[in-house]
């Protein structure tokens, strides 16, 4: 039986939108991933970018509002930073909840290179997380 998963994070732009693509990628048909936000700021097109460098298509993913996915019974909600997990409004589940908090490549400075250097780097430890979540999870 497939299994509900959802990826909250602050806004739905970056590491929750990566954790989304990593785990559909992982899972395959054991798994509906979806992702969240307790805002929406759009998808980060870094974050498609870096993905697409990686072989994963992200780029049709929406930003999403938490509150658009109250109906699905998930199975897992992972939370993939602090504000997210302190945010989260109570949300009728008996989803088994994960949290990691992984840096904000959204908030990383520098040249241009050195910003996208900071995303793949975000990219990388959400793979590894991702990959690990569907080999004891699924």
């Amino acid at each position: 039986m497939k299994k509900n998963i959802l990826v909250l994070c602050t806004g739905n732009s970056c590491r929750s939108q990566i954790a989304e693509g990593y785990l559909r990628h992982f899972a395959g048909e054991k798994a509906e991933v979806y992702s969240a936000g307790v805002e929406t700021h759009g998808v980060n097109p870094k974050a498609i970018a870096i993905m697409k460098e990686d072989g994963i298509d992200i780029s049709n993913h929406t930003s999403n509002n938490i509150d658009e996915y109250y109906e699905i019974p998930f199975d897992f909600v992972i939370t993939v930073c602090d504000n997210a997990k302190e945010r989260c409004p109570f949300f009728p589940s008996k989803a088994t909840k994960f949290h990691y908090n992984f840096p904000d490549p959204a908030k990383a400075k520098g040249t241009d290179d050195e910003i996208l250097q900071q995303f793949r780097n975000v990219r990388e430890e959400i793979k590894i997380y991702s990959k690990k979540f569907v080999e004891e999870n699924l």
